[in-house]
């Protein structure tokens, strides 16, 4: 069975009540004609007889469920098509009803289980389509029964023509013929009540073409008075009937049990003949009566119908104004959507309460109201499509995150892992959201790696904070024995002395953040004091104190290593350019004073320029040279 989504099942409730409607306002366009009575009964002739001429039973089925509604149906395909049209519809309105709800409570229970309203599809419903299977045959019988009985029609139209051949022979025959054929009139008059309705095309020519021919064959029947007289007597007491029936249907509760009662009593009445002349008008004047009072309830019926439907439309068009209203900005974020959907739905329920409208305006706001909730759907439906390509897109962003934080999270060097990983949480900041099925797990393995880091850290530097006590001690040691050291004429001796206590100081450890500025401070003037002493060059210094920091890191250094050797490169590259262009500059100085000047200005960086390319390279070497030391002893 197709899917059905809310706003198809209100179209299919819109469809289902139109032929309502149809039948409703054919009634309320139907004409009244009044019958006139002359001397001789030539009425115009009235709508033609029902097609059910018996009352159909009135059956409750609201308690029902669909597979009684099942059975009900499959036994109104047993009885007669023209007595079961009401309690056909009810059947199938009370089963469409039902079904709608259990499709609603599928829906819900989808939605409630984590389900998107707009993926949900519902289930096969072999009962359903067994019953409409059922009800299809039921509509085809009743076609073929409507299309029988325009057949019936046409035959009867031809049978009644034939009828007017036989009164026109009478009418034509002797007068002592006319008078001997007074049975065979009777007996053509009874034939012709008997024969069913025509088409009512064809009705009013037949019967004024039939009365006619009856006033012809009276005006040449030249009778007793007394033989006329039984028969008006006879037609009188016949329509003092149809007066009193006319009158019990005055106070009959259904309006359209009374219209349809009267037509069938207009009819008979046409079929009586002439009354006597003296109560021709008396009899007349009191079928009006009751027929008129019965016109005049249809009439304030219709036109209190009429005004309740006037006031529907004014309901459908407020429903309609504010879909309009509701959609008129589209919606900003998935909850927004999904509160204007909340509202539209709510619109919905409150238009299949709402009655019928005029008819000529039916079509229309339906078309209206449908196309606003249809232009909705079809929008969410493409937001959310493109909502769902982006949380994919994010997801995967976040997962790559995820892998970065998780290789960080075992990273020793803290404060450049401490900047990378603060600068990946400003990008999951920055990333929009994901689904709501993985938001949780992705954000809990992020939030682990970067817990599992700082968790690592602050272990590190809780024990370096515990021996900070200790290395504070021992460099002040250090320094104090720096100051009683007496230092000899070796010039090499006196570089490994301050070798080993530069060692030694970096092997100390950590001191107190408060400390440390003084204590480093007051320990490189010692030392730059002891090399101005003993003539020692600051490139020799700083050589020896680099390659004291590089054996005194531990570890695995590789990583350092690479990273120094391409900042050192670097470094002596961009040296190399400046003194090129230096050089290149003097080239230019014309010679005075001001040219002299310059030249000893640039001559100066150009020495320093040297002096420091003369320190890195030196650096280089030790870099290298300890690398490969740690590469052979491991």
């Amino acid at each position: 069975m197709e899917e059905t989504t809310p706003l198809q099942q209100a179209e299919n409730e819109q469809l289902q009540q139109q032929p309502e409607a149809e039948a409703t306002e054919t009634q309320a366009n139907a004409e009244t004609v009044e019958a006139t009575e002359p001397a001789v009964q030539a009425e115009t002739p009235e709508a033609s007889k029902p097609e059910e001429h018996e009352a159909e039973p009135v059956v409750d089925y609201s308690a029902m469920d669909r597979e009684s509604l099942l059975a009900c149906l499959e036994e109104l395909l047993h009885e007669e098509v023209q007595r079961v049209k009401g309690r056909a519809q009810a059947v199938r309105t009370r089963f469409g009803e039902l079904t709608r709800a259990m499709q609603q409570q599928e829906q819900d229970a989808f939605v409630e289980a984590g389900g998107n309203r707009d993926d949900f599809k519902a289930q096969d419903d072999p009962l359903a389509d067994r019953f409409y299977q059922l009800y299809d045959q039921y509509r085809e019988k009743r076609q073929q029964f409507i299309e029988q009985l325009e057949e019936q029609k046409k035959k009867n139209l031809e049978a009644k023509r034939a009828l007017i051949e036989e009164l026109r022979g009478l009418v034509d025959s002797g007068e002592e013929q006319v008078r001997a054929s007074l049975d065979r009139f009777a007996d053509i008059q009874e034939r012709w009540k008997n024969i069913g309705d025509v088409p009512r095309d064809q009705m009013n020519d037949l019967w004024q073409n039939y009365h006619f021919h009856m006033e012809q064959f009276f005006a040449k029947l030249q009778q007793g008075r007394e033989l006329r007289a039984l028969d008006q007597k006879r037609n009188l007491e016949q329509k003092i009937t149809l007066c009193e029936r006319a009158e019990e249907l005055i106070v009959e509760p259904s309006v359209s049990k009374a219209f349809k009662g009267l037509q069938d009593l207009r009819a008979q009445w046409k079929e009586i003949g002439p009354v006597p002349q003296e109560q021709n008008e008396e009899i007349w004047q009191r079928f009006q009566t009751a027929a008129a009072r019965i016109d005049q309830r249809r009439r304030e019926y219709y036109d209190q119908l009429h005004a309740e439907q006037e006031s529907n439309l004014l309901a459908k068009q407020a429903l309609v104004e504010k879909a309009t209203e509701l959609t008129a900005e589209q919606p900003q974020g998935a909850r927004r959507w999904n509160e204007v959907t909340t509202a539209l739905d709510e619109l919905l329920k409150v238009w299949k309460t709402i009655g019928p409208v005029p008819r000529e305006v039916n079509e229309e706001i339906w078309a209206k109201f449908k196309g606003i909730i249809d232009k909705h759907y079809s929008d969410k439906k493409e937001y959310f499509s493109t909502v769902r390509d982006q949380q994919d897109s994010n997801y995967q962003k976040k997962v790559d995150l995820c892998l970065k934080a998780e290789a960080i999270a075992e990273r020793d060097d803290w404060k450049k892992a401490t900047e990378e990983l603060l600068q990946l949480q400003k990008e999951w900041r920055e990333i929009g959201s994901v689904s709501r099925k993985v938001s949780d797990k992705v954000w809990h393995r992020f939030r682990s790696a970067c817990d599992r880091f700082f968790e690592r850290k602050g272990a590190y530097f809780a024990d370096r904070r515990s021996s900070e006590g200790e290395s504070l001690a021992k460099k002040q040691a250090i320094i104090e024995e720096l100051k009683a050291h007496e230092f000899g004429d070796d010039r090499n001796e006196n570089l490994n002395v301050i070798k080993d206590f530069q060692r030694r100081w970096a092997e100390a450890g950590y001191v107190p953040m408060a400390e440390k500025d003084r204590l480093q401070k007051e320990f490189r003037g010692l030392v730059d004091g002891i090399f101005e002493r003993l003539k020692i060059s600051a490139r020799e210094a700083e050589a020896t104190a680099y390659r004291e920091r590089i054996r005194s890191m531990g570890g695995d250094t590789r990583r350092f290593v690479h990273d120094e050797r391409q900042e050192l490169t670097d470094r002596i590259e961009k040296l190399r350019s400046d003194l090129a262009l230096w050089e290149n500059n003097l080239g230019f100085l014309a010679s005075s004073k001001q040219a002299d000047l310059l030249k000893q200005e640039f001559d100066k960086k150009m020495q320093g320029a040297r002096q420091q390319i003369a320190l890195l390279q030196a650096k280089l070497r030790i870099l290298v040279e300890e690398s490969k030391k740690e590469e052979a002893e491991k």
